[in-house]
């Protein structure tokens, strides 16, 4: 019972703060991202012809550290299960055909054929450096015009066919204010994310793959679809937070950006900033149900993760099913 009181009484204090924070918290607009797009470019950075990005930030030494955070063996999936239903959140199905089936099978084998529009707010998929542009530009000054019907020239998601193994860290920010998931439209701002880490007593660091998590799947599960016009997610004004901590490879269980942005003028600041300045590839609609209720579980918000994109030259991005190992 005390220790529940004093939970209860430490969430009103850290709301009461963000609260007062949020009150004075100037608005930002298209001029504000475009001086961040100058301000946070990591253009150059591993030199002119660099195709990863932040990815550089995981090194062997990193990838050595994050194999030491398992314990227990423990595998969890961080994809959700593909949506094969039409809904507001999901115009372009997951397309599942059974081409030979055991009333029809060929010889003695069944087969089945995959179609996917991964890139929006169904799936799980990774994001490539080649999937967005801002005045002609992507990542390192690489032109638009790169991206042609054959896919993308430059940036594409091939440079990540090694993989991702690193240590991991899930933000969990419904429980950080005692709730089952945040509201569509509520946006995550740095203080929440520093209240977060004070939290947990886990820091962030250089090489770290940051998971947002909004609750959108058990909202989901609770409530059903809903219009994807509003999702919960970070404020553009976390993007300097990010960059300050090195962080290698952000992702969420929606589409990361705060939908409406509240930034006018800009529709996703979040991916631009990321994506085009930073060169950081993105993690989009994992499922972080399971692997935050194991980090409560077990008390280890830090994990290693390892994840592979399907190797497609010229692809702006892929499917993707992340696994977190406790």
């Amino acid at each position: 019972m005390m220790r529940r009181l004093q939970f209860a009484i430490s969430s009103l204090v850290v709301l009461g703060t963000l609260v007062a924070q949020t009150q004075t918290r100037k608005p930002m607009n298209k001029s504000d991202i475009d001086g961040l797009m100058k301000e946070l470019s990591n253009w150059g950075r591993w030199g002119k012809d660099d195709q990863v990005g932040t990815v550089n930030l995981i090194t062997t030494a990193k990838r050595r550290e994050a194999a030491a955070l398992v314990r227990e063996g423990k595998s969890i999936s961080l994809s959700h299960d593909v949506l094969l239903d039409p809904a507001p959140d999901n115009p372009d199905p997951f397309g599942h055909l059974m081409t030979y089936t055991g009333a029809k099978p060929n010889g003695d084998w069944f087969m089945d054929q995959y179609t996917v529009r991964f890139h929006g707010l169904a799936h799980t998929h990774m994001d490539s450096l080649a999937h967005s542009a801002w005045n002609g530009k992507m990542y390192n000054g690489f032109p638009q015009l790169d991206v042609t019907e054959r896919g993308a020239k430059e940036l594409g998601i091939t440079g990540f066919r090694d993989g991702i193994f690193a240590r991991a860290i899930i933000m969990d920010i419904p429980r950080l204010k005692g709730l089952p998931y945040l509201e569509p439209g509520t946006a995550i701002y740095p203080e929440d994310l520093e209240a977060w880490e004070k939290k947990t007593g886990v820091k962030v660091g250089s090489g770290d793959v940051v998971f947002i998590r909004t609750g959108r799947w058990a909202r989901r599960a609770a409530k059903g679809p809903w219009d994807p016009a509003k999702m919960a997610g970070l404020h553009a004004s976390c993007v300097p937070w990010l960059k300050k901590r090195d962080v290698a490879i952000a992702g969420s269980d929606a589409c990361l950006d705060v939908l409406p942005s509240l930034v006018r003028d800009v529709v996703q600041p979040v991916h631009q900033l990321l994506l085009i300045a930073m060169g950081m590839p993105i993690l989009d609609n994992c499922d972080l149900e399971a692997a935050a209720a194991e980090a409560a579980r077990s008390n280890h918000w830090a994990f290693l993760v390892a994840a592979t994109p399907l190797a497609v030259p010229g692809g702006t991005g892929s499917p993707l099913n992340p696994v977190a190992v406790f």
